[in-house]
């Protein structure tokens, strides 16, 4: 059986757990987190919990890194001594390339990158993973089933990490903005935030669904609301006039500017 041990059980750690618990699985699940509490409460999902970081490096087969950013030079000089070429490291850190990782463990670890979003709490993640060249495709599929085990995992290219952030990692704060400016103008007009966010957010539930599954490409499924002369034109004008689309490629590029700097690269 397959051996996992989650390194922090915070927001994110704790959704991937959560999502494999409630998945019939080959995989026996590990996890140390300094929040006691938190570490106990783990229990009811399965969870055996170790004693310190190097106990779960050394007891599993697959390291998931669920810890902050800041925090994880600290963790990978607690765990670099008991890493081997066998094991496979999954790091949900944001902007931590594979090298970082091998830099400050063993220089052939084999290393899987991955960026979440926070619908992963609900179990509707959309996960960007990415491997190093030493990863086999077995332990690849390993590590997607792990992640996709709270809603999808798709894979991109590794050197493309940082680029896909602003695409599903950052996107729900943009797409709450969006959502905020229909809420605000619905509040303008006398219509209540109730009545408001939960006819916008099951269209934006619907219009997704439509984006995946109706086969049309965007600029089709445009046309297909928009009738000659009516309302969804009148509205579409304002936004192109304001260059929507201009608007959006900018925010991906600071994101992106963002992501490599945070990266010293």
């Amino acid at each position: 059986m397959t051996k996992l041990g989650f390194l922090g059980a915070g927001n994110m750690g704790g959704a991937i757990i959560r999502g494999l618990s409630a998945k019939k699985t080959d995989i026996s699940i590990y996890a140390y987190e300094k929040d006691a509490e938190k570490l106990s409460s783990l229990a009811q999902y399965g969870v055996t919990a170790c004693k310190d970081e190097k106990e779960l490096v050394s007891t599993c087969d697959y390291i998931l890194l669920a810890v902050k950013p800041q925090i994880l030079p600290s963790v990978l000089e607690t765990i670099k001594d008991e890493i081997t070429p066998d094991k496979v490291i999954i790091s949900i850190c944001a902007g931590i390339s594979e090298a970082f990782i091998r830099n400050r463990t063993i220089k052939d670890a084999k290393v899987v990158l991955v960026m979440p979003n926070t619908p992963m709490m609900l179990g509707l993640g959309s996960s960007a993973v990415s491997r190093a060249e030493n990863v086999s495709d077995s332990e690849f599929e390993v590590a997607k089933s792990v992640i996709a085990s709270c809603g999808i995992a798709v894979e991109v290219p590794i050197d493309k990490m940082k680029e896909i952030i602003a695409i599903n990692g950052s996107s729900p704060a943009f797409i709450y903005l969006f959502a905020k400016g229909f809420v605000d103008y619905a509040k303008s007009v006398g219509i209540s935030d109730d009545a408001a966010m939960e006819l916008f957010a099951q269209s934006l539930v619907g219009s997704a669904k439509m984006l995946t599954d109706s086969g049309m490409t965007v600029d089709e499924l445009i046309k297909q609301v928009s009738s000659p002369g009516g309302t969804t034109i009148a509205g579409l004008e304002k936004l192109y006039e304001g260059e929507l689309t201009k608007t959006v490629d900018n925010c991906c590029k600071a994101c992106t500017k963002r992501a490599y700097e945070l990266a010293g690269e």
